[in-house]
């Protein structure tokens, strides 16, 4: 880690004059994210440990930082590149699975524009998943906490990847190489890479449609098949009033080479209201359909079926500072939580963040 830091540092103090004398439109970034919260879970695991399913804002009755980063970005007309170093509760129970040396990577990834014509670039390492509409940084998402698909479903992912943007800005179509389902390293035994596919469409400055599929392997040895589509759209209905609705399926081969597969799904609807330019609300209903344990396993008799519903206000104290507080619930088919050590089939929680990006 401290390595790393160095450099980072070394970057930035020899890029601009490098950069001088490479390409007069280079441009370097430093930027940044801090994200501190406190989570309440009323049926108070021992553990301090939220659900295993969710991996932002986690820990419960104290105080921490859920993602802390430091970004440095370098640009020119046709090059650009990216590297972020991460910290908080998110990397730890994120990037669990990953070599402990690279745990600590949010993004670092550097890409070229191989048409003079149009928009069109190749970028390839460690950057944002092309899954969905949320992220890890909170205070870019309409809701305070992760829904159950995000958290379930690749934030990052490590390949190569062609990206096309029209010159109306309206379309963007990507295609991907990865090494898997959100991983840096794959596990041994695992020998295959992934594919993947994104087309977003934007008629119009207040509609966002999204497609995105991916097709490879399990994030195991297992070599087993999964493919997974998400499909979304993000609606500004009025000035004040805006509608995120999204739908995803996905599927698991039952054995390596067999013909059987299994399936799970997820739906989430939100709707954010702008009372005013510091002062917003959201609301979300969700639900979470997984029988046979192929994402989240709990070994009861009706699998992980969770409807959850949360409300959300925020506070903008600043352009780039928000201060939030969300309660959300969750209830299960089964009972699969834990109360003072009983089972019970539901979860009730609050959370409030401060968070900074500059």
């Amino acid at each position: 880690m401290n390595q790393l830091l160095k450099i980072v540092l070394m970057a930035l103090l020899l890029s601009p004059s490098l950069a001088q004398t490479t390409d007069s439109t280079s441009r370097i970034s430093v930027s940044g994210y801090i994200e501190a919260y406190y989570s309440y879970d009323f049926n108070q695991p021992s553990n301090n440990e939220r659900p295993s399913f969710v991996y932002s804002h986690n820990r419960h009755n104290e105080f921490n930082i859920n993602l802390g980063f430091v970004k440095a970005s370098y640009s020119t007309n046709q090059v650009r590149g990216n590297l972020a170093l991460m910290a908080g509760t998110y990397a730890n129970a994120n990037l669990a699975a990953e070599p402990a040396t690279l745990r600590h990577i949010y993004e670092a990834n550097v890409g070229f524009k191989i048409s003079t014509a149009k928009n069109l670039w190749i970028d390839a390492g460690v950057f944002s998943s092309h899954i969905g509409f949320e992220s890890a940084i909170s205070k870019d998402c309409w809701t305070l906490t992760r829904s159950l698909m995000a958290d379930n479903t690749p934030y990052y992912e490590t390949g190569a990847k062609i990206g096309y943007t029209s010159d109306n800005g309206r379309w963007f179509l990507s295609g991907l190489v990865l090494n898997g389902w959100q991983q840096i390293r794959r596990p041994d035994g695992n020998t295959r890479l992934a594919i993947g596919t994104q087309v977003t469409f934007k008629p119009s400055s207040r509609v966002t449609l999204n497609s995105s599929t991916f097709l490879g392997g399990r994030p195991d040895a297992s070599n087993r098949n999964r493919f997974f589509h998400n499909l979304y759209g993000i609606f500004q209905l009025t000035d004040k009033l805006g509608l995120t609705a999204d739908f995803d399926y996905g599927i698991d081969q039952r054995q390596a080479g067999a013909s059987q597969y299994d399936a799970w799904s997820s739906w989430v609807g939100i709707l954010k209201y702008q009372f005013s330019p510091k002062i917003s609300m959201a609301g979300r209903l969700e639900k979470y359909t997984d029988k046979t344990g192929l994402v989240i396993s709990t070994n009861t008799p009706n699998g992980f079926q969770v409807l959850a519903y949360s409300v959300n206000i925020d506070y903008a104290i600043l352009s780039n500072c928000a201060w939030r507080i969300e309660a959300r619930r969750l209830d299960s088919q089964d009972a699969i939580f834990e109360k003072a050590g009983k089972n019970t089939s539901s979860d009730f929680v609050l959370t409030t963040s401060l968070a900074l990006s500059f």
